[in-house]
């Protein structure tokens, strides 16, 4: 490693990237899963997948598989806000909405996130730190800006617009309680397994309850899709997140919710013909100067 790169530095930003490309094509993978297979049971399938690779995971580098029952809470409240409601929410909304439009508005966690931070552990966040989210929520709006100004705010639109909103509390509250699983000395992996073990059991027990019709499409695009979310959208990128979010706090981490728009509007350019305008390009610098401002800001 080069004396101007440390480790912890290149540690961040490999983690940023990563997760900045994970998230960024799940927005486009995710519509996929819509259409045959209820939201709620392709998540419960997408969580169970990726539980058995997380202690999987665990098994093979020793990990511990025990938590205390504080670190259980912990997880318990990751499981039930971030696996849970967070993800049910986004897979309602997007259909509803277009992904570019929930893209935006989570574009927002970053800011949400340091509101709660402030009420729930009276953590303040350097001036730079707002300053980043709020270039990164502005960024976003103009790169989609198009999207924006031709969606229909229908009932059913208005609908998906509310859950996503609901969505981004449900993530924020998700990191209060990763938060207190790291302040309870939890390893990354194994409190992220328990999570989502959690998880998928809450989406279990409501697919039951609500009668959800458990229904499988064996298509390659279903099929291939939910492997891809439970990898890399589900074990890799939330692996890499919370690594972050330890190392350089979650107001840095949550900051990926402004960079994952850029590589889902690249990806619907390369499989949809989207086009950059001005303002999108316009948008991307804000985005990355909020990256950039939000690296050089203290841990918080």
């Amino acid at each position: 490693m080069s004396s101007g790169l440390s480790r912890p530095r290149f540690l961040d930003l490999a983690a940023i990237v990563i997760c900045t490309l994970a998230w960024g094509t799940t927005w486009f993978v995710i519509t996929f899963q819509l259409g045959v297979v209820d939201p709620v049971v392709s998540l419960t399938y997408r969580f169970a997948l990726a539980t058995a690779l997380l202690f999987g995971w665990c098994a093979v580098r020793a990990l511990p598989m025990r938590l205390s029952a504080a670190q259980h809470a912990a997880a318990c409240g990751i499981g039930f806000f971030t696996f849970g409601i967070d993800y049910t929410l986004i897979y309602l909304a997007e259909a509803r909405i277009s992904s570019a439009v929930v893209a935006v508005l989570f574009a927002t966690l970053a800011l949400v996130n340091l509101v709660v931070f402030r009420i729930v552990f009276a953590q303040r966040a350097p001036l730079r730190a707002w300053v980043a989210a709020s270039l990164g929520a502005a960024g976003v709006a103009m790169l989609s800006w198009s999207e924006i100004v031709s969606a229909h705010l229908d009932a059913r639109a208005r609908g998906g617009f509310v859950m996503a909103c609901l969505a981004i509390v449900a993530a924020s509250v998700g990191n209060v309680f990763a938060r207190r699983g790291e302040a309870a000395g939890a390893p990354v992996a194994t409190l992220t397994a328990w999570a989502m073990a959690y998880g998928t059991l809450l989406l279990a027990l409501y697919a039951l309850a609500m009668q959800r019709p458990w229904l499988f499409e064996p298509s390659l695009g279903y099929v291939a899709s939910l492997m891809y979310l439970a990898l890399f959208g589900s074990v890799v990128a939330f692996l890499f997140y919370y690594g972050l979010a330890r190392r350089r706090g979650y107001a840095a981490a949550t900051y990926v919710s402004a960079l994952t728009p850029v590589v889902a509007m690249t990806v619907s350019s390369v499989f949809e013909g989207k086009s950059w305008s001005p303002m999108a390009i316009s948008g991307l610098a804000l985005v990355l100067l909020g990256q950039w401002l939000l690296l050089r800001a203290r841990q918080g």
